[in-house]
């Protein structure tokens, strides 16, 4: 049977008992886990959809309460394809916050 490959080579990797969909997104995870035995990271939530106008839906890779109180959208990106970018602009023209695209 063939092997189904994802167009931009991105390689589900495990990371601390989960899959992810690429090594970038598991080292994220990796070291966001750092940062909360540090203290700097309260918890994080990973894959949390956010609902468009319209039906659309975009989920955000990790959703990260920071121990000083701020809240950070973080969006794993290797590709930043036109549709990602027309979603981002949509949702931080709708809502009060920013998505953060890590590499």
């Amino acid at each position: 049977m063939k092997r189904l490959r994802h167009k931009y080579n991105a390689k589900p990797t495990k990371q601390g008992g989960r899959t992810y969909a690429s090594k970038a997104e598991a080292r994220y995870a990796a070291a966001l886990e750092t940062r909360k035995r540090a203290g700097e990271v309260l918890f994080a939530l990973e894959q949390v959809p956010i609902r468009l106008p319209g039906g659309t839906k975009y989920v955000v890779d990790f959703l990260v309460f920071e121990a000083s109180g701020d809240v950070r959208f973080i969006d794993v990106k290797g590709v930043q394809t036109d549709a990602f970018k027309i979603k981002k602009r949509e949702i931080e023209a709708l809502f009060p916050f920013e998505i953060e695209v890590v590499k």
